[in-house]
């Protein structure tokens, strides 16, 4: 997949294309589906099938006080979309210049001039252009103007009336409900973050754990005991993962997470690491005791041990 980091780096003369345009947060089961939709149309009709978003959520400029954490970060969302199969993502820089471009300057200027787009597939509610003045009716319009065609991609609604969305996997993930979010998302959950010396307490009750950075990018689910991964260059282990501020010690920061890799001990300090959510064991408990709190850890390895094998 080809990444251009903004539209002045898109190659003159590229396309024709096939493009949607979205925030791809979190590149659930939704934006998948209009991906694969964007696929087809583009295999059809000998297009570049290209993914449009952006390098943060627009409401972290316009309405910083209502943005929700993203699920992913910008690197975590384009390693998304390269398992698409789309062959390039444009990333726009969502600053005050592209707030206030006019809907029908966003469509000559990026889709027509940039992209010499052919299909553009959107959701029904999707919205461009300065104070969201552009719908889906007014870029058929300008499709018809432009020479290109617009479809609407229904939304997924695996189970009910709810449909897919970045809201309901971040409600699932502050639930720590990380297997239903997976299910969502068509993924596992994962945070990537630099590994970084901690206070060398699990090392000392016999559990050596890898310590991410604060700065890690990827949503943390809620506090508790999870079963899951720690990827470290490409080789995938088997890990027990604590997310939380560790109740039982004092000083320790919140949201702090800490993998357990099994039956092994890695030197993986300054290592970039990914670490995978699968199931969730438990929440977290303040010990009374520092026995007590190793007989529940290895309780905690076996019942890991038996989910993840």
């Amino acid at each position: 997949m080809r990444i251009f980091d903004g539209v002045g780096h898109v190659p003159k003369h590229f396309g024709p294309s096939a493009v949607s345009i979205g925030k791809f947060d979190g590149v659930h089961l939704g934006h998948r589906a209009v991906i694969s939709r964007l696929r087809a149309i583009a295999e059809r009709e000998h297009l570049q099938a290209v993914a449009v978003t952006f390098d943060r959520n627009p409401l972290a400029l316009l309405a910083p006080e209502k943005c929700p954490e993203s699920l992913v970060s910008v690197p975590q969302k384009l390693r998304l979309l390269a398992t698409t199969g789309v062959d390039a993502a444009l990333v726009l820089h969502f600053d005050r210049e592209l707030a206030s471009l006019p809907p029908q300057d966003f469509v000559s200027g990026i889709l027509v001039d940039a992209l010499d787009a052919r299909a553009v597939l959107v959701g029904a509610d999707f919205r461009f252009g300065s104070k969201g003045a552009g719908d889906v009716a007014m870029l058929i319009a300008l499709g018809a103007q432009h020479g290109f065609t617009v479809e609407v991609v229904g939304d997924v609604r695996p189970a009910g009336d709810r449909r897919v969305s970045s809201t309901w996997v971040r409600e699932l993930l502050a639930e720590g409900d990380v297997r239903h979010a997976a299910d969502l998302l068509g993924h596992t959950p994962t945070v990537r973050g630099l590994v970084v010396h901690g206070a060398a307490r699990g090392r000392d009750l016999g559990f050596p754990t890898a310590n991410l950075s604060p700065e890690s990018e990827g949503l943390i689910p809620a506090d508790g005991v999870y079963a899951g991964w720690l990827t470290d260059g490409g080789v995938r282990y088997p890990a027990a993962i604590s997310v939380g501020n560790n109740p039982t010690f004092e000083g320790v920061p919140k949201k702090q997470v800490e993998a357990y890799v099994l039956d092994r001990e890695l030197d993986l300090y300054d290592h970039v690491v990914d670490v995978e959510f699968v199931e969730r064991i438990r929440g977290q408990v303040a010990f009374t005791s520092i026995d007590e709190l190793i007989v529940q850890m290895r309780r905690d390895v076996d019942e890991v041990r038996e989910l993840v094998h």
